[in-house]
């Protein structure tokens, strides 16, 4: 399965802001993912994609457009981060959204 996470770097959290949160769950660090910058594509690898657009509709979301065009739901994130879109509050009904295919040469410009 292939996710988001899978190539970010996780770090132990030991910052003295985080005290009260150790003490408060019994532990010394909290690990976390550092925040991993994702460049959008260069016109050029738009270019070399097939761009389906999909008219958002009442009750529509990003896992069940992912779960229709790639077959896996869990890859919601690529449609959102796509349409720089990060949460589906921040789509309407009517917007159109763009569905980029193929699903392999996306995750390629990820390095995912």
């Amino acid at each position: 399965m292939i996710s988001r996470y899978d190539a970010r770097v996780v770090f132990l959290n030991t910052e003295d802001e985080y005290e009260r949160k150790f003490k408060e769950r019994n532990t010394k660090f909290i690990s976390q993912f550092k925040t991993s910058n994702l460049m959008y594509p260069t016109v050029q690898e738009i270019s070399g994609l097939n761009i389906v657009k999909h008219l958002w509709k009442e009750g529509d979301r990003f896992w069940k457009i992912a779960a229709k065009y790639y077959g896996k739901g869990h890859l919601w994130w690529v449609i959102a981060w796509f349409n720089q879109m990060p949460t589906e509050g921040q789509v309407n009904r009517g917007d159109l959204v763009a569905i980029p295919l193929p699903l392999e040469k996306i995750l390629d410009y990820l390095d995912v």
